[in-house]
Parts: structure tokens; C-alpha cells; sequence
């Protein structure tokens, strides 16, 4: 069945979602303020929107990829933004991470124009998008997450509904968190390795199956000690996911002390210029100064 999809933002992320989208035999109408970034969607087959409310018309289902909660606000109900454009009934996917408090209310206010929300934030990047293999992690009403799947199956090998509004995007925070402190484990243990003199590079096969294993482990521990920082990511992006984390604790009177120093870290990095790099460069952190950095 062909499914008719707009895609509000098609960076790294929502261009590997558009990408696959098309590849499974998707109609796609994508808006992005970055021309170049629609362009690179047209040329597979996607039709090129002038304005979110545009893109929305001609939908079915309205996938959202942006980074923060008020883009995402300002693309939905703000000018020429989803719901002036969108049919009653319109189903709303949001695949961005935000705060989940900002996921009910935003839910609540689609509601009121007509508009049916499912937050289901991912993970597993852009790599796993372009094979139709994410993890997702989905909030809203039963009907709704379960229509929703409808064109998610497309992306997603694991979908799981988490409960109402929000839920999502809080199983997505802990999620943050497991991988956060997973590559700082990994990176803290490849420096170790390489200064005891073992090759690091043996390190996954020799751990494979046991109980340190992951998939953090083996796909990042050759890139740490190989200092391979191309990019599938942003640290400054895990930045902002690890202090929503932090106020979703604080309200909840959660102790994190560990996920508290992680973030410090990814503060330091960022505050040091390496906030668009990969998680591959948390060795930076790492390094010695008779190194040569990454690239």
C-alpha cells in the first residue's frame, strides 16, 4: 500500500527516514528551510513542499524530524506551519527527541485543531533508518500509534507502544541515558586499552556474547581507537537529550549521578568546539597531548 507522507525536516536524521520512505514505495512531500536538503529527497522521487502547511495538504500522515521542542511547535501550529495546511484527521508522527511534558501539551493542542499526535522518537540513527531497522518507541492513543505503524513498519524493526502522550519521548530519554554513559564506558576502556598495549581492535571479538558486550561495543570501539569521527551524529544533540534527561530526574527526585558527569563531559566537548562532531570524538576527551586529534 502506498502511504501519503510529508516530512518536516530532512537533515541527517529525517534524510534517512525520507530515503527509506521512498525506497519502500512511500509518496513523499518534503519541507525543509535548507533547499539543498529537499533537493537531495527530490532527486530519489520526493516532491518538494514550499511550506509545512503545504507539505501537509496533500498527507496523509505528517512525520516530524527537528531538533527542539518550539521548531517543532513553530512547524506544527505556527504560520503556514502542519495544522494550517492539514485535513481533519491528520496523523501527526513526531520522530524528533524532545521533552515529553512538551509532547502532551503539544498533542493536546493538535487535538484541538482536528489532529491526531503519536510521539515516537528512535533509535539507532540514521544507518538503521536506511535499512529499515530503528527502534522505536511510541506515545498517543492505541488507534493512533497502531495506525501510525502503518508507515513506520517501513523504518522500524522494533516498535513498541509505551503508553499515552509523552511516553514515547520519556522511554526515549532513558534511552539517552543507557547510551550516553554506554560510549563513555566504551571510550574510557579503548583509552585504557591502548595505553596497557593490547590491541583495542581485538576487543569486540574477544568480548562478543559475553556480559561487557553491545552494540555500542562494536560498532564504536574500532572508531575510538582508531580516532574514526565521521559523522552519524552530534554530541551537542546528546547534550540536549541528557539535560532533559537531568530535568525529568529533578522532577521526579531521581538521584543520577553518573548521567550528571556524562553530561558534564558532553558539556566540555561542546564548550571546547566539538558539539557537531560524532560520539566518536568523546575520545578526545581522552587524549594525550602527545597525540594527534582525530579527524
Amino acid at each position: 500500500m502506498t502511504n501519503l507522507v510529508a516530512l518536516i525536516g530532512a537533515g541527517a536524521m529525517g534524510g534517512a527516514i525520507g530515503e527509506r520512505l521512498l525506497a519502500t514505495g512511500n509518496r513523499l512531500h518534503v519541507f525543509d528551510p535548507d533547499k539543498a536538503k529537499v533537493e537531495a529527497l527530490v532527486v530519489k522521487g520526493a516532491s518538494a513542499a514550499p511550506s509545512a502547511a503545504e507539505a501537509a495538504a496533500v498527507a496523509d500522515y505528517v512525520i516530524l524530524s527537528l531538533n527542539s521542542a518550539p521548531i517543532v511547535r513553530r512547524a506544527v501550529l505556527g504560520e503556514a506551519g502542519v495544522a494550517a495546511g492539514a485535513k481533519p484527521g491528520t496523523l501527526i508522527i513526531d520522530m524528533s527527541s524532545i521533552d515529553p511534558d512538551a509532547t502532551r501539551q503539544l498533542a493536546a493542542e493538535a487535538r484541538e485543531k482536528g489532529l491526531r499526535w503519536v510521539d515516537s522518537p528512535l533509535s539507532g540513527g540514521a544507518p538503521k533508518a536506511l535499512v529499515g531497522e530503528l527502534t522505536l518507541m511510541a506515545g498517543g492513543e492505541e488507534q493512533d500509534v497502531e495506525d501510525a505503524h502503518n508507515v513506520l513498519r517501513d523504518v522500524a524493526a522494533n516498535y513498541t507502544h509505551m503508553g499515552p502522550a509523552g511516553a514515547g519521548q520519556t522511554t526515549k530519554l532513558i534511552n539517552q541515558v543507557l547510551c550516553a554513559l554506554n560510549f563513555m564506558a566504551v571510550a574510557e576502556a579503548t583509552r585504557l586499552a591502548l595505553d596497557a598495549g593490547v590491541d583495542a581492535l581485538k576487543i569486540p571479538q574477544a568480548l562478543k556474547g559475553g556480559r561487557a558486550d553491545s552494540a555500542i561495543l562494536q560498532e564504536y570501539l574500532p572508531r575510538f581507537a582508531t580516532l574514526d569521527y565521521r559523522r552519524t551524529g552530534r554530541i551537542d544533540n546528546m547534550v540536549k537529550d541528557l539535560n532533559a534527561a537531568q530535568d525529568l530526574a529533578r522532577r521526579t527526585h531521581t538521584a543520577m549521578p553518573l548521567t550528571a558527569l556524562c553530561a558534564e563531559v558532553h558539556r566540555l566537548l561542546t564548550a571546547a568546539g566539538l558539539g557537531g562532531e560524532d560520539q566518536a570524538a568523546l575520545m578526545e576527551f581522552f587524549q594525550r597531548k602527545d597525540e594527534e586529534p582525530g579527524a
